[in-house]
This record gives C-alpha cells, sequence and structure tokens, in this order.
C-alpha cells in the first residue's frame, strides 16, 4: 500500500481515471441503445444541433460544470445523467485506490466498473443487457486472471462465471417468462471477473439492493407488481459493493477471500 502522500495523488488520478471510465461507458451505452457507432472514427456531437463537441467540451465532471450544463453552441441542456454517472464513477474510481492500491485488483475493479455501467445503462435507458458486451466482460477477465494470476485464477473465474449465470437462469426458468436471460449474461461476465466467492455476495448485495428500494416504491404504490423493473442496475451495485464488503464478509465468516480479492 502506498504512503499517505502517494495515496492521495493515486485517489486523484482515481477520480480522473473513474471518470474517464463513467463518460465511456455513458457515451458507450447511449449509442448502444440508439443503434450509433461508438468506436472508430465515430465523434460525440450535441444531440440537439449536432455540432461535433471539442475536447473542452469532453471533460468528464468539469465540462458539464464549467458549461453550466448547456452546449456552448445552441444553448441546449446536457442531460444531467452524464453528470452523475462521471462523478459516481470518479467517487468509485479514487475509493478502490483506497481500498486496494496498486495491486490486480485495481485492474478487475476499474474492469469491472467500465462493464457494470454499460449493462446498468442500458437497462435502464432500454431494458435491454447486450449479450456481446457480458461476454467481452467476461474475455477481459479472463485475459486479466491468466496475465496476472495464472490457471487457478482462471479456473475460479470460470466457477464464478458459472455460478452467477446459473443462479440467474434457474430463477428465469422458475419464473417461466417472467424474467429476460439478460441478467444471467450480465452475471455470467460478473462472475467471471470476481470469482465464485464474491459472486456470491455480488448476487446477494444486488437483491437485498433491488428489495430495499422496490419494495418502498409498492409500499407506496409508486410502481405495482406489473411495472417492468430492470433488475441489471441492482446486480451492478451489488457486484460493486462486493468489491468492497466482500472480503471482510467472507472472513467474518471464516473463509478466505479469493485472488485477488485476498488483501
Amino acid at each position: 500500500m502506498p504512503d499517505n502522500v502517494s495515496l492521495v495523488l493515486y485517489s486523484i488520478f482515481g477520480f480522473a481515471f473513474g471518470a474517464c471510465i463513467g463518460s465511456f461507458a455513458d457515451a458507450a451505452a447511449s449509442r448502444t441503445v440508439a443503434e450509433k457507432k461508438w468506436w472508430g472514427a465515430a465523434r460525440s456531437v450535441c444531440e440537439n444541433c449536432c455540432r461535433t463537441l471539442s475536447f473542452v467540451d469532453l471533460i468528464p465532471v468539469f465540462s458539464f460544470l464549467f458549461l453550466k450544463a448547456k452546449c456552448r453552441t445552441c444553448g441546449a441542456r446536457i442531460p444531467a445523467r452524464h453528470f452523475y454517472v462521471e462523478l459516481l464513477a470518479g467517487f468509485l474510481g479514487a475509493a478502490f485506490v483506497w481500498r486496494w492500491g496498486v495491486h490486480p485488483a485495481l485492474f478487475f475493479s476499474y474492469a469491472a466498473l467500465l462493464f457494470l455501467f454499460f449493462h446498468a445503462l442500458t437497462d435502464i435507458l432500454c431494458g435491454y443487457i447486450y449479450d456481446s458486451w457480458a461476454f467481452a466482460m467476461a474475455i477481459c477477465a479472463v485475459i486479466l486472471r491468466f496475465f496476472f494470476g495464472g490457471v487457478p485464477a482462471v479456473i475460479d473465474g470460470a466457477l464464478g462465471c458459472a455460478l452467477g449465470f446459473g443462479a440467474i437462469y434457474l430463477i428465469v426458468l422458475l419464473s417461466k417468462g417472467g424474467m429476460g436471460t439478460g441478467d444471467a449474461m450480465l452475471m455470467l461476465g460478473t462472475g467471471a471477473l470476481l470469482g465464485w466467492k464474491m459472486t456470491i455476495f455480488a448476487l446477494y448485495l444486488g437483491f437485498m439492493a433491488g428489495g430495499v428500494v422496490v419494495i418502498p416504491l409498492l409500499l407506496l404504490k409508486k410502481v405495482s407488481r406489473k411495472d417492468i423493473i430492470p433488475l441489471g442496475p441492482f446486480l451492478a451495485a451489488g457486484a460493486i459493493m462486493s468489491l468492497f464488503a466482500g472480503g471482510p464478509l467472507l472472513r467474518l465468516l471464516g473463509l478466505l477471500p479469493s485472488w485477488p480479492w485476498n488483501l
């Protein structure tokens, strides 16, 4: 773990890097839902006047504040979602540095941040989890695990992948069409990154987060049982919470966290 001064500097970098990840995930999710390219030569444009955005328009968090949430050309309002996503991702990026320091777990956490934010956003925007991104998440996990941890780490990721997918897919089967397979695909990729032990807590915390939010809404009749409520954001929240709480909870139960979460 770095000394205090280095940790502060790393945390500032972690905030900036996390905010950039959030900005990219938000842009990729928005364009994917709109069936537009987000890769290659595709450029960000104002959604109102279609002006190609420059560097000053695209600095995560700060551009929104500097421009007072308005396009420099046409004055159209910039959706507040962009700011909140970048800010939350930035704080999480800094928190990961405080939690892990310079360690392989930090790289896994940033990879999880990118894919989980993307999945949560597409589920919110259109109610869909994209299989291609879930597979990309799993492939990224395999590469990281093999490069940093070798074959035993890959096996742990495969077990997490099977557990995450299997647990949700069982619910899909029991619900008889009441729940789609997208959430199972989300947990396939998430399990590959987290490993099987952390995946258990990710599932538990995800369902708990959903219950904490949805049950009061049902009691207040803000939503009904017939309303479709996306599960993806809650599963993503559970996975992120497990990055911070999974290790301590495992040790509380007398179990050792698996690599790379064994700090």
